[in-house]
């Protein structure tokens, strides 16, 4: 079975600016958002519960970002 045309679309986009991608510039959000969040939602996974599901509901739980202190991690 081929990929969704999404599927291919988001390849596609990825070849055509890998450099940029693959570079320490393009960050963890930015992959998420541009990415990751749109695959999913290509297999019917509600990202940003559209259906409106109490918190315990939801398919996906996004996250907080984390500071960490690298100071003491020898």
């Amino acid at each position: 079975m081929p990929a969704p045309a999404k599927v291919r679309d988001l390849m596609a986009l990825f070849e055509r600016n890998s450099d940029d991608y693959l570079s320490a510039n393009y960050n963890e959000t930015q992959v998420r958002l541009e990415f990751i969040n749109p695959f999913f939602k290509c297999l019917g996974w509600d990202m940003e519960n559209e259906k409106g599901y109490a918190k315990a509901y939801e398919d996906v739980v996004h996250e907080s970002a984390l500071m960490i202190d690298l100071r003491h991690s020898r």
